[in-house]
């Protein structure tokens, strides 16, 4: 069967390197497209981008002649690795135009009619694509993946909602490459911590919320659970760990949380999903795991690793979670939902 073309809007960055690399070979999509500014457009994609990641830009892409981001003879699957400050009315044009749009850009994420997709999690919000192309007039749409923070929050939350989530405290220490390309100064962040990132303890917070609800016909009704976190970023390369502390309305034991985790499966794993990992959340019983170093390569950057589950003196249990930013948290998300997509039969 012949693969599914598609293309990628942002193709330049580096977040639209790691869909490059990320798509490479994969066994559904081929990478038919490349869409960034009007000063790469008409450029061989070697010449229009350096290549920032390991080894160097796939067959795929060097070969591809970069186009400016304007609908038009354009796969109808693209993915949006656009910077948020033009990502809006790019994004729409293409929706309006008919395309699908699987977007990294955090600019649509809280709309009320968009989807904030974790497969694992919340496909049934895919429901919230025939109210979106209703009210926006829009022959596509605009499916958006989370934060690269709030992934690993909620994928380590998701088989705990079962038993009453109602408050989380979370601390992330997230790498540099989730600040792209330059990132941060290394006289910053060498032999540092910055207490800051802008605007990402909102996102997680709200995006929790979101992804965890509950679809309610035209919206999403949020988790009622307050989330409070606090950001910061350290010298670590790739991998964000969140630091967590849960609050239930039932009183679950260790063994019930452990359960919890490590039975967690959900329609990626039945229906066998190319980047779907066959066990999406993994406990780590180590006392000192996980660890980017050590884990956050493993199982293709899919998977969101768990460690150090004990009780909690303010709250009543707290844990570790460590997750891929730039691939689970990013690019491989993306990816996913594409997938989900392909299997409910929203690719045409």
């Amino acid at each position: 069967m012949s693969k599914i073309p598609v293309g990628i809007l942002g193709a330049t960055g580096m977040v639209g390197q790691h869909f490059i690399k990320f798509l490479d070979g994969h066994p559904l999509f081929e990478l038919a497209w490349l869409g960034a500014s009007e000063r790469s457009a008409g450029k061989c994609y070697t010449d229009a981008a350096k290549w920032h990641l390991g080894g160097s830009a796939p067959d795929s892409a060097a070969r591809l002649t970069v186009s400016d981001s304007k609908p038009g003879n354009v796969p109808k699957l693209v993915f949006s690795a656009m910077d948020a400050s033009v990502a809006t009315e790019i994004e729409q044009a293409f929706a309006a135009a008919g395309h699908l749009v699987v977007s990294n850009s955090k600019n649509h994420r809280m709309d009320r009619d968009v989807p904030l997709l974790v497969p694992e999690i919340n496909a049934d919000h895919l429901k919230l694509i025939a109210g979106q192309q209703a009210n926006r007039g829009w022959k596509g749409a605009v499916v958006t993946n989370p934060n690269c923070s709030t992934i690993v929050l909620t994928m380590a939350l998701a088989p705990l909602v079962q038993f009453g989530i109602t408050r989380v405290v979370t601390t992330t220490l997230q790498a540099v490459s989730g600040a792209g390309y330059p990132g941060v100064p290394s006289m910053d962040i060498l032999g540092n911590v910055i207490p800051y990132i802008g605007g990402e303890e909102e996102k997680i917070q709200q995006e929790t919320q979101k992804i965890l609800g509950t679809f309610a016909g035209d919206h999403i009704a949020p988790l009622t659970a307050k989330v409070s976190a606090h950001c910061n970023r350290v010298a670590v390369i790739d991998g964000h760990t969140v630091t967590v502390s849960v609050e239930f309305s039932s009183q679950p034991s260790e063994a019930d949380l452990r359960n919890a985790f490590e039975t967690f499966r959900a329609i990626p794993q039945e229906r066998n999903l190319p980047s779907a990992p066959k066990f999406p959340v993994q406990y780590l019983p180590e006392a000192d795991r996980p660890q980017p170093r050590k884990d956050v390569e493993r199982e293709r950057g899919m998977v969101c690793f768990v460690g150090r589950l004990r009780e909690c003196p303010v709250f009543d249990w707290k844990f570790v979670a460590l997750g891929h930013n730039t691939v689970r948290g990013a690019a491989g998300a993306a990816v996913l939902n594409a997938e989900l997509l392909h299997s409910e039969g929203l690719l045409g």
